[in-house]
């Protein structure tokens, strides 16, 4: 079984460190820049500890850096060579970031959004793998089935396009909904009253394409409606939201 030192400790690391520890995986150090917060995530794996780079384990069988995207390099560079695996876990960002560095490399991505204090059913989540060759790439994918049902290669190029697509499905989606519980509490309405209507929407999508599961005015090229829901939107962004999306709406229809 595979030794692992984990590089950071967000949101990403935290569920999938609990995963690894879960399945067998032996964790020997949790890093963090920040000591309270790897000493957090370390007293829940039951591990070793440290803030210092130069004190990472130089033992395990993989490394994985997950970090913030802007200083991933800049922490890679400062790691001693040791004869482990090493991957990140970003969307965006290449397997180069690390060729200047190690030659064993490669990336772990899971799909799926993160919370620290949200457990969620990993074998459901999508992985997707890559690796610097042929026997470092199935090293990363036969330690990926053990935690995940579903497993995927994907090059670099791809992940770039997972990437922008999970922002457009989570992350965008997300803030409708934050604009939409603004409108609700501006008006003294509750958020939960779109609840269900939020979770018939996901469930859609599962049985029809995106397209055919879009309904409402703009859809239906239905003019006085959405002039009239402009008019209601004091924020001048928000009017421009509103026109984007329902021009957009309608280009997919036609």
């Amino acid at each position: 079984m595979m030794r692992i030192v984990f590089i950071g400790s967000g949101n990403l690391a935290t569920r999938l460190s609990l995963r690894m520890k879960q399945c067998g995986f032996e964790i020997l150090q949790i890093y963090s820049h920040t000591l309270s917060n790897a000493k957090i995530l370390a007293s829940k794996i039951e591990c070793d500890y440290t803030d210092s780079i130069e004190n990472i384990n130089d033992r395990a069988d993989l490394y994985i850096f997950s970090i913030k995207d802007s200083i991933l390099e800049d922490v890679i560079s400062k790691v001693k060579s040791n004869k482990g695996i090493w991957v990140h876990t970003a969307g965006s960002l290449s397997i180069d970031v690390f060729s200047k560095y190690k030659k064993e490399c490669g990336v772990f991505y899971p799909l799926q959004t993160f919370s620290k204090e949200k457990e969620c059913d990993f074998s459901q989540i999508p992985i997707f793998v890559e690796g610097s060759t042929k026997d470092v790439e199935s090293k990363l994918t036969k330690a990926a089935s053990r935690i995940s049902d579903k497993i995927y290669n994907a090059t670099s190029e791809q992940r770039k396009y997972l990437h922008l697509s999970a922002v457009f499905a989570c992350n965008f989606t997300n803030h409708m909904y934050a604009i939409a519980e603004r409108l609700l509490k501006e008006n003294n309405l509750p958020f939960e009253a779109i609840m269900p209507l939020i979770d018939e929407t996901a469930l859609k999508i599962k049985t029809l394409s995106a397209i055919k599961a879009q309904t409402g005015p703009a859809v239906r090229k239905d003019v006085n409606v959405m002039g009239k829901q402009i008019e209601l939107l004091k924020d001048e962004k928000f009017k421009n939201i509103y026109k984007i999306l329902s021009d957009n709406i309608i280009d997919f229809s036609e």
